[in-house]
């Protein structure tokens, strides 16, 4: 039934996830006090940039997930599907300033878009320098002529474990926004959208849609998508995720790309697993090299079924950040080769 949640108060959300999340990896991350902000312990550490990621909560494990070893250094926690405020980037950003700046990397949001623009302008009052990157992988969201206007999706793992590499590597602030950005350009993303989530204490769903219908593009909050159709396969689900971000990310035959089957909240890991299975075939008939596959939820909208499918097109120097390591409650890339 829509509206079933193990909660408390549903305002406090946010913060009473922060404070579990916290509590049960307290040797590795640290809580602002009273605040909805997650710091990795050790921080800041003196001459490294710091990497401040976040946004509205019901996405976990991003954002706050996402903070470790060669990933993002804080993150912060809005309010469900609300952009957290400039005060709490601020802190964040203290949390992590070890005098050689701090990268901002978060999805391409009105709210976000302009709370952290006033923490950049509140740190810079401060001494502190940062950067920016906004996320905008989700095709559904404006054509690509009008790249700058997308919403920022499950991307958002690339770019953040691109940026943590750059971070850990002590490469300058300019340096770390560069390759993030580059990430970003290189990587596309698309969903499908079964059944809606609903919001903490409400007992009506976000949207819409019919028992035999699924929604192609739908956006993490409920936004729009490209069209609502007919149910369909899993094999062909992938078969138009991956299809329109071929149209839109230009590769060619021996292109190397990393693969990443994110599911919404609901769906299994089997269905990701199916869906995974026919993106990959895809890539190959189509002479793309599989460089990395990821499957799992990762950027979610609470409970709502679905996935989504994003591809990052590799280069050698992406190749050699994303080979670092990655350690966080959410994601860990140690892999041990047969």
């Amino acid at each position: 039934m829509v509206g079933k949640k193990l909660i408390n108060d549903p305002e406090q959300v946010p913060l009473e996830a922060v404070e579990g999340l916290v509590a049960v990896n307290e040797r590795w991350l640290r809580q602002v006090p009273g605040m909805a902000v997650v710091v990795r312990r050790g921080m800041p550490v003196p001459g490294r940039v710091g990497v401040v990621v976040g946004g509205g909560s019901g996405h976990e494990p991003l954002f706050t997930e996402f903070v470790g070893v060669g990933l993002a250094d804080a993150a912060v926690a809005g309010a469900v599907f609300t952009s957290p405020g400039p005060d709490l980037i601020l802190e964040a950003v203290k949390a992590v300033d070890g005098g050689a700046g701090v990268l901002f990397v978060y999805g391409n949001y009105a709210g976000d878009n302009l709370n952290f623009g006033m923490a950049a302008d509140l740190a810079a009052g401060a001494g502190i320098q940062t950067e920016t990157v906004r996320v905008w992988d989700d095709i559904a969201s404006a054509p690509a002529a009008d790249l700058e206007d997308r919403r920022g999706t499950a991307a958002d793992l690339f770019v953040i474990k691109i940026a943590g590499a750059a971070a850990e590597r002590r490469l300058s602030l300019a340096e770390t926004c560069r390759v993030a950005a580059k990430a970003r350009d290189n990587c596309r993303s698309l969903g499908v959208a079964l059944t809606s989530c609903s919001l903490p204490g409400s007992k009506r769903p976000v949207f819409e849609i019919g028992d035999a219908e699924m929604m192609v593009g739908m956006g993490l909050h409920g936004e729009q998508g490209m069209e609502t159709v007919p149910l369909s396969s899993a094999d062909e689900a992938a078969d138009v995720m991956v299809g329109r971000i071929l149209d839109d990310l230009p590769l060619a035959p021996g292109d190397a790309v990393s693969l990443l089957v994110n599911g919404y909240g609901s769906t299994t890991r089997a269905e990701l697993h199916i869906v995974a299975r026919r993106a990959v075939a895809t890539l190959k008939d189509r002479g793309l090299v599989l460089h990395d596959a990821i499957v799992g939820n990762y950027c979610t909208s609470l409970e709502m079924a679905g996935c989504s499918v994003t591809l990052m097109k590799m280069d050698d120097e992406l190749t050699d950040l994303w080979g670092d390591e990655a350690s966080s409650p959410g994601f860990a890339t140690i892999r041990v080769a047969p």
